[in-house]
């Protein structure tokens, strides 16, 4: 085992060099850009970009034949500076070589936008999105296992199609929706206030108490977390019950029985370390799941400003140093947690050897 992880964790920088690679190819045929959105706001009389290119007078020459959008009538001398501003005066296999070199070292640079460094970005947002990715994954499977292996074991029973029908409801509805009917019901919408309905914490949480900062926490998290629950737990319990539905058939589940073995020690000794495998491979992208893509439109709803909400952002407003910040910060967090799950197959079924497999 010891040589199959130091063989994935050499593996690691091959593949986000690869994702890099991959990315930065698409984002220079990409329509739009930094220098395009800037040109466009600059174009509008938008004051704050205004301020941002001050220095460059209207009365220089106008850029002729340019190869920006929107750069029509805008000084020849204020898209040279900038491009310079930008990184876009350099090549772009010189660009892509510094990017390399600078997030070995985990430098990510600065936002184009924002006075701050894309560390200090991602470290302020990251707290939000890890209490959403992680209350919710942890609830998630706290609900779907036994929820998956008691449909399973009541397979055709009045509580399996009841339970299915619940299933088939949450995930057929999108979060999103969800989470509007519950702002609509419990966070001062239409009916009930039960809830607040922006931010993890509210504006005296430093005054409070610890029970008290403990109390509010999760008296803010609660409608986000669960509308994530609602929107993921429905396919790991399916998946749950057919992996468990599928190993209950099997001939080494007959024999154990006639061995005279009670119903729970042939459920959790022998079948559930066998139909557990499945549902544990699945656990890296759920996380990352709840920690991205899951909460990106929980974060927009509820206000929270989270990682999702950040890479969203960048992406409208062609943020490049921060889209790429945060896709290799997720790339490798998914990667590690893969390295993770397989570490904890061997653990539940020592029969398993990655060592024997071509990596």
């Amino acid at each position: 085992m010891r040589r199959y992880i130091i063989k994935r964790l050499a593996l690691i920088p091959i593949t986000l060099l690869g994702i890099l690679a991959l990315n930065f190819i698409i984002v220079q045929f990409a329509p739009g850009g930094p220098v395009e959105y800037v040109l466009a706001k600059y174009r509008g009389m938008n004051t704050e970009t205004t301020g941002m290119i001050s220095g460059s007078g209207a009365a220089r020459m106008e850029s002729g034949g340019s190869r920006y959008k929107g750069a029509s009538g805008v000084p020849e001398d204020l898209v040279k500076e900038l491009e310079k501003q930008f990184g876009f005066d350099k090549p772009a296999y010189i660009r892509f070589i510094k990017m390399v070199k600078d997030y070995a070292s985990f430098d990510f640079g600065k936002s184009f936008y924002r006075d701050k460094t894309v560390a200090q970005l991602i470290w302020e947002r990251m707290p939000v999105s890890i209490s959403l990715g992680l209350w919710s994954t942890l609830i998630i499977y706290l609900i779907a296992i036994p929820l998956g292996i008691r449909k399973a074991v009541y397979d055709g029973s009045k509580f399996d199609v009841t339970t299915s029908f619940v299933v088939v409801i949450g995930s057929a509805i999108p979060v999103f929706l969800f989470a509007v009917f519950l702002i609509v019901f419990f966070a001062g919408g239409t009916y009930l206030s039960w809830f607040p309905l922006h931010g993890l914490t509210s504006d005296n949480w430093n005054d409070l108490s610890f029970g008290a900062k403990i109390g509010d926490y999760f008296w803010h998290i609660t409608l986000p977390v669960f509308s994530m629950v609602v929107g993921g737990f429905a396919s790991l319990t399916m998946l749950t019950k057919n992996s468990f539905l599928d190993e209950i058939n099997k001939p080494y589940v007959l024999t154990a029985r006639a061995k005279g073995l009670s119903q729970n020690r042939v459920l959790y000794g022998h079948i559930f370390r066998n139909a557990m495998l499945v549902v544990i491979a699945g656990f890296p992208s759920l996380l990352i799941k709840m920690l991205f893509t899951g909460s990106l439109l929980i974060e927009v709803i509820f206000s929270l400003n989270g990682i999702g909400l950040l890479g969203y952002e960048a992406i409208m407003t062609r943020d490049y140093p921060v889209i790429f910040g945060t896709m290799y910060i997720f790339a490798l967090i998914g990667l590690v947690l893969k390295l993770i799950s397989d570490i904890t197959y061997c653990l539940i079924d020592p029969r398993i050897d990655f060592e024997a497999r071509q990596v």
